[in-house]
């Protein structure tokens, strides 16, 4: 090599360097097995990783790399979704049943992923059958990178609330008894933090200063029920919501649905005492309350055993969620302003009504969407569509953009639907059951338009707010009632629409919808990683041709 040579490639490895060091890298080495905890006054069978329950943070900022090498050491397969982790170009690392082999047990694979241009509160969870409702779960924080400004002033400390239902049986149990097809019937309490409520309250689970501000990151990782976030005699400052800043109004309280995250700020500015974080289901006969001590430094003053009261009704939920703004001239994660991004102006070039229902299959529950209630195949669907090998395992589009007649029987297959690459596409969700749903889509943020009573109708559409709604990933959709969504399918990859209420999800309530760039260009979507598991119809096929350069 020449001396120019030699100084040239130096130079390349330096480029690279520096190119890396822009995106770093944090490592996770996770064992994740079986503990015995008493939570509700029983021991049972709960899911930890290296012994925590809940799971171990990542504490992350914008663009890092993410690698978590996974150690199954349960009975079960196992596989992780990362709850509103875009995947930028990158459905292989999603951690559904339909875009990965699981991790079988007695074997590692290393998850390797980006939070691609995304800031916000966002959570983790085991996706097979039931073993969410047995913890593995866990935060995700995500932070502003240093050059881009944040709309607050930097707390003086980041308080998890990871806060859900419990069932006290065990998930093996719960997924038995839904396919004898019985319920799971109602929780038996609530817990945050892994916590119950004695064991949130002794020692303080978080300790403040006077005069100093926090924030506190609120996750519902429960499995069926709405909750409600209140700090005794203290104001809440909502600033973010699922890597969206909004406008900071001011509650007394938040509604906070299965599957949901937001931020908000408390400043410590009463008398120095203990005070109660109170949280509370909604839209249950039976209220369930759990409360965690609060500390002021010095104080010696219990908090006060009248607690703020709850909201009621469904009138006020509602009304809250029409208050939430998204804050226009705050950064994204980008420099740019979140309202450079015009969604109410962008025509929209598809609308896709999606439907629940519930009805017996075999004489047994399933909940279905637009008619087909979804079965995961041996075969991961996004690998059979990559292999060319979906012949046998799933077919695209058994359900079309509007709901079949009311009575169509249920078929039972894997539910996937077709969208075309880069169209802005309106998706209303409806819920004709008496209960509330929240629902998800993986891959992606949407702009929550609108919200109503009854069924949707291009009428609907008077009502939405074109402006300022917040960008998130998990919407409610109240009982006999429509949510309508916005959103450019812009993300190639194959990708999970599921409701939260976890019960319904394993009955069927959940599909995927496929996203293929014609291009098949790596500008669009990464190859499938050599490292990647195989399943099912594709072990020993050869690898398809790679995507072509940007």
């Amino acid at each position: 090599m020449t001396r120019g040579a030699a100084a040239a490639a130096l130079v390349a490895l330096a480029l690279v360097a520096v190119a890396r060091a822009e995106d770093p890298y944090h490592f996770f080495e996770w064992k994740v097995t079986y503990g015995t905890k008493t939570i509700m006054g029983t021991p049972q069978k709960v899911i930890l990783i290296n012994d925590m329950f809940p799971g171990p943070t990542i504490n992350c900022t914008s663009n890092n790399n993410i690698v978590v090498n996974v150690f199954n050491m349960l009975d079960q397969p196992l596989l992780f979704t990362w709850h509103g982790i875009q995947q930028r170009k990158n459905s292989w690392q999603d951690g559904m049943p339909g875009t990965m082999c699981p991790i079988a047990p007695g074997t590692n694979f290393t998850y390797h992923w980006q939070a691609k241009d995304q800031i916000g509160s966002f959570f983790y969870f085991p996706s097979i059958g039931m073993q969410r409702s047995a913890g593995g779960y866990g935060l995700i924080s995500v932070h502003s990178r240093d050059l881009i400004p944040v709309p607050f002033d930097t707390p003086a400390d980041d308080f998890p609330v990871l806060v859900g239902d419990w069932y006290t049986k065990d998930h093996t149990v719960l997924a038995k008894h839904l396919d004898a097809g019985k319920s799971i019937g109602r929780p038996a309490g609530l817990i945050i933090n892994g916590k119950n409520e004695k064991d949130a309250s002794n020692p303080p689970m978080y300790n403040v200063e006077a005069g100093k501000t926090y924030r506190f990151r609120v996750c519902n990782v429960g499995i069926k029920a709405s909750l409600n976030v209140r700090v005794q005699g203290h104001n809440l400052k909502l600033v973010e919501m699922e890597g969206s800043h909004t406008v900071q109004n001011t509650y007394d309280s938040l509604d906070v649905h299965v599957g949901q995250c937001l931020s908000f700020l408390v400043t410590a500015d009463q008398k120095p005492a203990d005070y109660f974080l109170v949280v509370s289901t909604r839209f249950i006969k039976e209220v369930n309350t759990i409360t965690a001590v609060i500390r002021y430094k010095g104080s010696s003053t219990p908090p006060s055993p009248k607690l703020p009261e709850g909201p009621s009704g469904w009138a006020w939920s509602i009304n809250q969620w029409r208050s939430f703004r998204w804050n226009l001239t705050a950064s994204a994660a980008r420099p740019n302003p979140q309202g450079s991004y015009h969604y109410g102006q962008i025509n929209i070039t598809r609308t896709i009504k999606l439907s629940t229902s519930r009805g017996k299959v075999g004489g047994k529950d399933r909940y279905a969407i637009n008619g087909v209630s979804h079965v995961d195949a041996e075969t991961p669907l996004k690998l059979a569509e990559y292999f060319n090998a979906t012949d046998g395992v799933f077919q695209y589009n058994l359900i079309s953009d509007v709901p079949p007649k009311s009575g169509t029987p249920i078929k039972m297959a894997p539910n996937v639907l077709t969208a075309e690459f880069r169209t802005f596409i309106e998706v209303v969700f409806e819920n004709p059951e008496k209960s509330i749903d929240t629902f998800h889509i993986d891959g992606y943020a949407f702009f929550v338009a609108g919200m109503g009573p009854g069924t949707w109708s291009p009428q609907s559409r008077k009502t939405y707010n074109l402006l300022d709604t917040v960008s998130r990933h998990t919407i409610q959709v109240y009982p006999r009632s429509w949510t309508a969504v916005m959103l450019t399918f812009d993300n190639a990859g194959m990708w999970n629409i599921r409701s939260n209420l976890w019960e319904r999800h394993y009955l069927g309530q959940q599909m995927y919808i496929s996203v293929v760039s014609p291009a098949r260009s790596l500008r669009d979507e990464y190859n499938m990683p050599e490292s990647s598991l195989r399943c099912g119809k594709v072990v020993g096929l050869p690898m398809p041709p790679s995507y072509l350069p940007a």
